[in-house]
């Protein structure tokens, strides 16, 4: 065959294999659309199904809001229950404490240590623990009776209640609490408590459940609506060699697959057409590119980050708001929070300040018993003596419960317990300094001492918390001299200001005004009939301490003092007309002599050992008590 002869045959035959191409690939096309359909719609039921799934964790499968534990209805009862803090589970917000009785009740919150210590010996059911809808309690046995818990200092909330009452419990601030239940002390307490605490709801599944769910879904749409593989023009894409496909086609073509060298030129043309017709495989480098948007992972770090901010915003917030009430601060060495918080603190001046007030109307110190002791009752007695013989006596200072200045509040949750309010009300000149002391748990706070701020003085600064410990009275320890000595060597100077502790006290104006009197008193010429002394004597039971932030203490103390006027000869009187002294006497003159007592209370603040400093009376009161004929 000559060479012109090949081409026409090689041209018809390249046809006849374009078409046939054609032909097979409408047929294996057709054959598909029905597979691509089904799976389609199987893989978007699959992903509706994950989606409803996870919308289900959220809503018909969602974990209760709340759970709520109960006391056991056959639990023993005592005169108190107590509800301590494991009862709460791991619930680090509030919870809902539901109480149920036959009559009135008190329910109180109070430190852990306080509730127990107030308790004491005394029968009580303990509510100590949670499972899931059951409270764990335990009986102790004891004394069958207590005090009527209301109106104690040691709580931080009180709630009265009668028939049902529902509390929200909250920690006031970090540490141990308890609640306790009591009725009058004689009645058996509330046994039936339940508890409603927040529930975990978290669904950690449901969200990659709704997720995946639509990305499926989408799948299955995209799966259902694009197009097969593009082909170039008419020309179909070589089938696989072992398919039904590939056997159809050879079995049209005559040919049984192998290696034909007339089949080459079909495939390489098909090839080229599928690239350079954009198929899926021209545009797949182009989806493969990143996208300028983020990744998932990287996504979920930036979502994660706002997160964490609000978090710790939070927790600078609340260690602040604990500082500000007085709590220990994170490192220092308290034990607990403060014995007493802001708002209780405001309550006992209250109730103080308006005791002292009631009493004060009325000149009755039987009036003053249920809140004030001490040199605070002496001096406070003793004016009401004095006014009721004589109206125009001065009366003391008015006590004022705010607004507070300052205030020294221990964390030592032993007793007695002392704390120091600075005030100072309309009715005020300068500031006051009011010792509160609270002997044992089942006692109220009293003022023990109140005293006005000298004038040029300093109040000392407060310890850190935490270091607010017990200041032995007795022993010097980390103190230039001891409490008790600094209140002997202030009487010891006001008796002799030239004596031994001539040098020990810096000048202040309470020292100057009594020795001032003293010695103006005696060089008066009307006196010289007279023998006249002055005697301070220290009380020993009336002495307080409390560490400052230096490493001093504030030191209260209690004084008598006796000024006595006898008569030098026989013949000789005490002349006693148009003064205080006759009005308390009922006498003009006396031919034996007087003894006039007053009562002085001081507050002093003595350095700490090593210190060239001197101790420095900072504040003081001064009343006469009575007035004696010998």
């Amino acid at each position: 065959m000559t060479i012109p002869e090949q081409f026409p045959q090689r041209h018809a035959l390249l046809r006849a294999i374009r078409a046939e191409g054609a032909t097979r690939s409408a047929v294996t096309d057709d054959d598909r659309q029905p597979v691509r359909g089904k799976t389609a719609v199987a893989i978007i039921v699959a992903g509706l199904l994950l989606m409803l799934l996870g919308i289900g964790q959220r809503t018909v499968w969602a974990p209760a809001e709340t759970v709520t534990a109960r006391v056991a209805q056959d639990a023993r009862s005592g005169p108190v229950t107590v509800i301590e803090s494991g009862s709460r589970g791991d619930a680090d917000g509030s919870v809902e404490v539901t109480v149920e009785a036959e009559g009135p009740f008190t329910l109180a919150v109070g430190r852990a240590s306080d509730v127990e210590a107030w308790v004491g010996d005394a029968a009580h059911l303990s509510v100590n623990g949670v499972s899931e809808d059951a409270l764990s309690s335990e009986y102790s046995e004891g004394e069958d009776t207590v005090p009527d818990p209301s109106g104690s200092d040691l709580w931080t909330t009180e709630e009265p209640g009668d028939g049902t009452l529902t509390y929200r419990w909250s920690e006031p601030v970090e540490g141990d609490w308890s609640i306790l239940l009591a009725g009058d002390g004689q009645a058996p307490a509330p046994t039936q408590v339940s508890i409603t605490r927040p529930n975990d709801q978290s669904t950690p599944f449901a969200l990659p459940l709704i997720i995946g769910g639509a990305l499926v879904v989408v799948l299955g749409i995209a799966l259902l609506f694009i197009a097969p593989r593009g082909r170039g023009g008419n020309r179909a894409a070589e089938a696989v060699e072992g398919t039904r496909a590939h056997a159809r086609r050879h079995a049209r073509s005559g040919t049984t697959g192998g290696a034909a060298s007339i089949a080459a030129p079909g495939p390489a043309l098909v090839v080229a057409g599928l690239v350079g017709a954009g198929s899926l495989l021209g545009i797949a480098p182009g989806m493969a590119t990143p996208s300028p948007s983020p990744s998932p992972s990287s996504s979920g770090s930036v979502s994660a980050t706002p997160s964490a901010t609000p978090s710790a915003t939070s927790s600078s917030s609340a260690a602040a708001t604990a500082a500000a009430n007085g709590a220990p601060s994170a490192g220092s060495g308290a034990s607990g929070p403060p014995v007493v918080l802001d708002a209780q603190l405001e309550r006992i001046l209250a109730a103080v300040a308006s005791t002292v007030a009631d009493a004060d109307a009325a000149s009755d110190a039987r009036r003053l018993a249920p809140r004030v002791a001490g040199a605070a009752l002496d001096l406070r007695t003793g004016s009401y003596a004095v006014r009721a013989k004589d109206a125009g006596a001065a009366a003391l200072a008015p006590v004022a419960a705010d607004p507070v200045l300052l205030d020294m509040v221990p964390t030592d949750p032993e007793w007695p317990r002392t704390i120091v309010a600075l005030t100072q009300g309309d009715e005020n000149p300068v500031p006051q300094a009011l010792l509160l002391v609270q002997d044992t748990p089942r006692d109220n706070y009293k003022l023990a001492s109140a005293v006005q701020m000298l004038p040029g003085t300093t109040f000392p600064s407060p310890p850190a918390p935490g270091a607010t410990g017990p200041v032995p009275l007795d022993e010097a320890g980390a103190l230039a001299t001891a409490p008790q000595d600094a209140v002997a060597s202030i009487a010891d100077f006001l008796t002799q200001p030239s004596g031994a502790n001539a040098g020990t006290f810096d000048q202040n104006s309470f020292a100057a005004a009594i020795t001032e009197f003293q010695s103006g008193v005696v060089a008066d010429p009307g006196n010289k009939a007279a023998t006249i002394t002055f005697v301070h004597k220290a009380g020993t039971d009336r002495t307080q301490a409390l560490l400052t932030g230096d490493g001093g203490a504030m030191v209260f103390g209690y004084l008598t003092h006796t000024y006595s006027s006898v008569p030098k000869a026989a013949g000789d009187t005490i002349d006693l007309k148009g003064t205080v002294y006759q009005s308390l006497t009922g006498t003009e003159t006396s031919e034996k002599g007087i003894d006039v007592n007053y009562g002085e209370a001081v507050m002093m603040y003595v350095p700490p050992a090593g210190s060239d400093d001197k101790i420095r009376v900072i504040g003081a009161a001064q009343q006469l008590l009575s007035a004696k004929l010998r």
